[in-house]
């Protein structure tokens, strides 16, 4: 939780990202990446980033930057 609001999250080897709708069909395209699915249900805006797509440390960085960033959005 970041600003109160789900951001990032840590399950099992995956990340989950709070990457927002605007950036989220890009986001699905990246190695490693596939949609949240909650319930049954695809969380648009949310997508799970296996080892294979956060193994490198610019790679990891740029997820929470993501994440981060479209948690900023939200403030305004």
């Amino acid at each position: 939780m970041v600003n109160n609001k789900m951001c990032i999250c840590v399950r099992e080897d995956r990340i989950m990202c709070r990457v927002g709708p605007d950036n989220y069909e890009m986001c699905l395209e990246e190695i490693g990446c596939e949609p949240m699915v909650h319930g049954g249900r695809t969380m648009k805006g949310y997508v799970f980033v296996d080892e294979e797509g956060y193994k490198k440390q610019k790679d990891f960085n740029r997820w929470i930057k993501l994440s981060l960033d479209y948690n900023e959005k939200l403030l305004v």
